[in-house]
């Protein structure tokens, strides 16, 4: 199958969040299954360097209002791969200090960049020969994508019976612009009404995105049953819940040649869910060390790595880490956020020495050695669409406890007996967001790791032995692109 994913960032060409790490895992596990996929983002010229953005295959030119814009098409490959990636070079456009922002404000013509980002990359498909089976476009920045090909291409011959693919992972951006930005997209004036390209009198490209998609995915099935409700849906649960079947929850997969600990050059002692000790033990020695932790091998290590903010759970935990305290356990954070909260940790700390370790800042490699060398995780979030540490804590023989919600509801199942016995139990869950929910569900690893080894190492196995890579998610979106199709022959 020819796919052609269209993406706002991606790594290592250009990340600002979770899209540029998905963009890239599913390209590479497309391609790696057979598949011919180009990748297109726009060329930032001051994060991507000349001699990454490979050679000028072509250029575009594009009706913008009362001007035509050119941009030349550059190729380049996927480091270490042979995957294509079109970089769009429209250096009015792309040539600017950030991608999206400067000085905490929004680019005023963000609505002209990304359409005329969209635009280009059909007309590069139809130039360059390349005429996808699919078209896989990302959030907001390629929401109109679905809108053109319906409503424009699909009637040529270049783009007959092309299926259409919209992934949402950030229902917060909606890239909502002013009416008159409808013209920048190049379609009629008719689709600007309340079922389609139009919210409270704004042209919504979020919106478009999800109504012109042959099929539309989130970042994770509880997720996706999530946002058609008006608690998570940002405004548009209706619109997400008349999708029904076109709406697909697909969880997320991790780089398993960054995140993987029989091969992680980050860690002190590498180790497998077959060798799990002495690696495991050393890794958290280490980690207790160079932290000034006190080194007990009997101490319950709880590690989090995270923004400081409310959303990632940090009122719970600030308002029960003492009663944790209370028995043999240590804590390991590292992230930025809230002033409140950095200023609340580095107090925890000096008030309990040897105890608490807070590190304000990031640091990749105390990332992995926090993920290796704990013993359980901390993820409580009041919302996940899908949430990666989880997984990466599962690869790690380190134990999440979540709270149940999206991504980190689909990944983390509770340690009961009886999951334990059929090969489920990876973790701990709690239900209800509260304070004393999240301090039972830590009073339970606790007890586990205290008075029943046998359990917790079953655990570990549990988690370490599943696939969390992107083949498994590749698999899923696959599926989906077969669904598509089926629904394009269905209505042709």
């Amino acid at each position: 199958m020819r796919i052609l994913l269209v993406s706002s960032e991606a790594v290592p060409f250009a990340k600002t969040g979770g899209l540029a790490d998905v963009a890239t895992g599913l390209a590479k596990a497309l391609a790696s299954d057979g598949h011919e996929v180009v990748l297109a983002l726009p060329c930032y010229r001051r994060h991507i360097p000349e001699e990454g953005r490979g050679e000028k295959i072509g250029q575009v030119e594009v009706q913008m209002r009362m001007k035509r814009v050119r941009a030349d098409i550059l190729e380049t490959t996927l480091p270490d791969t042979s995957l294509r990636v079109w970089l769009v070079d429209q250096s009015n456009y792309f040539d600017r200090a950030s991608l999206y922002v400067e000085g905490g404000f929004d680019y005023a013509d963000n609505s002209e960049r990304f359409l005329f980002f969209s635009r280009a990359v059909l007309h590069a498909a139809r130039n360059l020969y390349f005429l996808p089976h699919i078209i896989h476009a990302n959030d907001w920045q390629t929401g109109a994508i679905p809108a053109i090909v319906k409503e424009k291409l699909r009637d040529t011959e270049d783009f007959r019976g092309v299926g259409t693919v919209f992934t949402i992972h950030n229902m917060a951006f909606h890239g909502a612009f002013p009416p008159w930005d409808l013209e920048l997209t190049g379609l009629p004036q008719k689709l600007f009404n309340w079922r389609q390209m139009e919210f409270y009198g704004q042209l919504n490209l979020l919106k478009t995105g999800i109504s012109f998609a042959d099929m539309v995915t989130t970042v994770s099935p509880t997720y996706a049953r999530e946002i058609c409700r008006p608690e998570f849906g940002c405004g548009l649960d209706a619109v997400l819940a008349e999708c029904g079947e076109r709406l697909v929850g697909i969880l997320n997969g991790v780089d398993m040649d960054a995140w993987n600990p029989e091969l992680d050059p980050l860690i002190p002692q590498k180790y497998s869910s077959d060798r799990l000790q002495p690696g495991k033990a050393a890794c958290k020695a280490t980690l207790q060390s160079e932290l000034g932790l006190n080194v007990s091998p009997k101490s319950l290590l709880f590690g989090m790595v995270t923004r400081l903010t409310d959303q990632k759970g940090l009122d719970l935990i600030s308002a029960r880490i003492e009663n944790l305290l209370e028995a043999d356990t240590q804590f390991a954070f590292l992230g930025t956020g809230d002033e409140g909260y950095e200023k609340l940790l580095r107090e925890l700390e000096q008030r309990y020495p040897g105890r608490i370790s807070a590190t304000i800042g990031f640091n990749e490699k105390l990332a992995h050695r926090i993920e290796a060398g704990s013993d359980a995780y901390l993820m409580p979030s009041r919302f996940e669409p899908c949430g990666l540490n989880q997984q990466y804590s599962l690869l790690y023989g380190t134990i999440p406890i979540v709270h149940a919600t999206g991504g980190l509801a689909d990944s983390v199942t509770e340690a009961t007996p009886e999951n334990l016995a059929n090969g489920t139990g990876n973790g701990f869950a709690f239900q209800r967001y509260d304070a004393d929910a999240f301090l039972n569900a830590c009073w339970r690893a606790v007890g586990m790791y205290q008075f029943r080894q046998d359990d917790w190492q079953r655990m570990q196995q549990i988690g370490m032995t599943r696939d969390w890579s992107w083949n498994r998610s590749g698999r899923d979106y696959m599926a989906v692109y077969e669904q598509a199709l089926t629904r394009v022959k269905s209505t042709t």
